[in-house]
């Protein structure tokens, strides 16, 4: 335990891992909290402080090793950067995305209704001149799928996306487990 290798590499190594995990956990924990989970977020701190715990108990015990600073240092960046790409891979909660155009949407409208997207379309006078304004809720997951299809349609088109705390009533495509669910819980009615 006190040999070179151990105290040069090994522990700035293990400080360095200890942070991307702390950190993750820390960016998951507050994407959950958030979107108003209220039973995952304490679990994920608990762990999240117990790691930072041990990396910061290695750190005192090696107070003369500045490997071990530039490891917690470099960790903490690195867990920042793995937390956003979790985060992004997770996708959890819905997103409202706005589109104004000033070219006919009844095209794309026709299109997000066909894939199964809920879709609210109005006619609205902007700065310049009669606009259509299109709302449509998304889950995370379709966001790069809707922004494509926007960009097919209108390549012109002014967007923006927001998040959404909750939904209530919204129609969404089904995929996955809620098709299998929905179809299922058909069938055991018959």
């Amino acid at each position: 335990m006190d040999s070179p290798v151990f105290t040069w590499i090994v522990t700035p190594l293990l400080i360095f891992v200890a942070r991307i995990l702390d950190v993750s956990l820390g960016t998951i924990r507050i994407m959950l909290l958030s979107r108003d989970k209220k039973f995952l977020p304490p679990v994920l701190a608990f762990f999240e402080v117990l790691i930072w715990l041990l990396a910061i108990r290695q750190i005192f015990n090696h107070l003369t090793n500045i490997t071990c600073y530039f490891a917690f240092a470099g960790g903490f960046a690195m867990g920042n950067f793995v937390g956003i790409l979790l985060e992004e891979k997770l996708a959890m909660g819905q997103e409202v995305v706005q589109v104004i155009t000033k070219q006919e949407a009844s095209e794309l409208v026709d299109f997000l209704k066909a894939k199964g997207y809920g879709v609210t379309s109005v006619d609205a006078k902007g700065t310049t001149g009669k606009v259509n304004i299109i709302y449509t809720i998304i889950n995370r997951k379709d966001h790069r799928t809707v922004i494509d299809t926007i960009h097919r349609f209108n390549p012109r088109a002014f967007y923006s996306v927001e998040d959404v705390k909750a939904v209530s009533e919204g129609v969404f495509p089904l995929t996955g487990n809620r098709a299998r669910k929905l179809f299922n819980g058909r069938r055991k009615g018959k």
